[in-house]
């Protein structure tokens, strides 16, 4: 989920996106199936910054505790850092992963788009160069398509895409249900600090929700179920505000506790 959670992106039509930092406070929603889970809390802190000219850098970490009951707690945290050019023709990548007290082999690599294909070379978990169909996105290029679709009043878009995750070989079919529009002088039932930001409050958002689907994995009976889902409202300056995490077992929620502007170079 390091694509989406404070995602921010160039979009075409769109200028320059807004360099911030986000804090989400995560909370469990539901539990669902036998796998239950009695409470969940965490945080997600999200940095992004760069421009068209000069690429993009994101950085997101996201520390969570499960609680399963009869002393059962599973805390988690994983880190990533990412940039990716302004084109969406290359992107690189580190992802690292700690469960309790176990850490999971780093992710490290790249990924450069040349013609009709993709070259992914990866440093860690093993040394390793493969190719990916070229209509694969990155996760900027993945908003920027989000934000272009909801712009030209398209309410579904199916895009595969790469981010490196897992052990660094994943590609995700993606599917995003775009909401209607909603202007910025409309009035909030729980408004939070991107709300209430001087350089916020005009902009259209969109209520959006991606479900991600194992590119590898066989539908069962014709229908796939998602490896998870994403709902979130998506501001035309790329951040997002009212996070819901859907995990199948179990779904958290993530309202934006902590919302900072941070100064950006423009394009010259």
């Amino acid at each position: 989920m390091t694509g989406l959670a404070g995602g921010s992106a160039q979009a075409a039509a769109g200028g320059p996106y807004l360099a911030h930092q986000a804090l989400y406070e995560l909370k469990l929603v539901k539990s669902r199936g036998s796998n239950s889970i009695n409470s969940a809390r965490g945080r997600i802190l999200y940095n992004f910054s760069g421009s068209a000219c000069e690429g993009y850098t994101s950085e997101f970490r996201q520390v969570s505790e499960l609680d399963s009951g009869e002393g059962k707690r599973t805390l988690s945290d994983l880190r990533s850092t990412s940039w990716e050019d302004g084109d969406g023709k290359s992107y690189r990548f580190k992802i690292s992963t700690r469960m309790n007290d176990a850490d999971s082999s780093p992710v490290d690599g790249m990924a450069e788009r040349s013609g009709n294909q993709i070259t992914v070379k990866l440093k860690q978990p093993e040394a390793k160069t493969f190719t990916l169909d070229g209509a694969t996105v990155f996760p900027t290029e993945q908003i920027t398509r989000i934000i272009s679709a909801a712009r030209d009043g398209k309410s579904v878009l199916e895009l595969m895409v790469y981010d490196g995750s897992d052990n660094g070989e994943k590609v995700y079919n993606t599917l995003s249900v775009i909401g209607q529009p909603i202007p910025g002088d409309r009035s909030i039932e729980t408004p939070d600090p991107s709300t209430a930001s001087d350089a916020m409050k005009s902009l259209t958002r969109w209520p959006v929700t991606v479900s991600y689907y194992d590119r590898d994995a066989k539908a069962r009976d014709g229908e796939q179920t998602p490896v998870y889902a994403m709902s979130f409202e998506l501001f035309e300056n790329g951040v997002s505000r009212a996070l819901v995490l859907d995990y199948n077992d179990f779904v958290i929620s993530g309202a934006l506790g902590k919302f900072d502007v941070k100064d950006s170079k423009p394009c010259k």
